[in-house]
């Protein structure tokens, strides 16, 4: 029997090595596009016109409410799936949030189509699509969680360690206060009360970590009462 065909680098990059022939030659069709950042791939409103692979970079996953203030709900990173096109594509939902890409990104578009198909009849495909929504899942969890039981402090301080490089971080008080769920106001106080203490300064767009110890110790969660 001649040996069988090798599959296309990005279902090896993806995770996806045991799908069957034919939905293997399918996908391998399609093209790997890459996008900037900044690129917006959704808006509220809009359908979902196909699953989305992130196979580089990270995409950041917003809900805008009324008022225009964004919480970042998670991060789509290689692995990693999109909740909401995930339920978009299997109950014809339309998006309730916005997708913008946080890196440069390598992203495969798998058509509404050809998805519905897979998840019908290749269980390899059903499996992996389950677990990463699973983690997505986990992950909105635990932001809930952050955001109704752990101090403002406490997520900026962890958001802070998150997001350094070397010791300084390169983002907006806004884009701060998306990330941990709180308004860019609060943000701009605790970052001012975080440089009285010495632990950190500040200047446009920036921050520099000057005591990560104590941030540390901020950023662990609070013990129950």
């Amino acid at each position: 029997m001649p040996p069988a065909p090798p599959r296309p680098a990005w279902l090896h990059r993806a995770g996806l090595c045991d799908l069957p022939a034919w939905a293997a030659r399918e996908l391998e069709t399609l093209p790997v596009s890459r996008f900037d950042r900044g690129a917006a791939l959704f808006h509220p409103g809009q359908m979902a016109q196909g699953f989305v692979v992130v196979l580089s970079g990270r995409i950041d996953v917003f809900l805008v409410g009324p008022t225009g203030r964004e919480i970042r709900l998670y991060a789509v990173e290689p692995g990693q799936t999109c909740v909401q096109t995930t339920l978009g594509l299997l109950g014809d939902e339309v998006y309730a949030g916005e997708a913008v890409v946080a890196a440069p990104a390598e992203l495969v578009l798998i058509p509404r189509g050809l998805f519905r198909r897979l998840m019908d009849e290749t269980p390899a495909f059903r499996g992996w699509v389950f677990a990463a929504f699973a983690g997505r899942m986990r992950d909105l969890t635990h932001l809930l969680e952050r955001v109704a039981f752990q101090r403002v402090e406490s997520r900026l301080a962890a958001a802070l360690l998150e997001l350094a490089e070397g010791d300084e971080v390169r983002a907006t008080q806004a884009a701060l206060a998306a990330r941990i769920g709180t308004a860019r106001e609060v943000v701009s106080r605790r970052l001012d009360g975080f440089a009285r203490q010495g632990w950190v300064s500040t200047d446009r767009g920036q921050v520099r970590l000057r005591d990560k110890a104590a941030l540390r110790r901020l950023a662990e969660p609070d013990e129950p009462a």
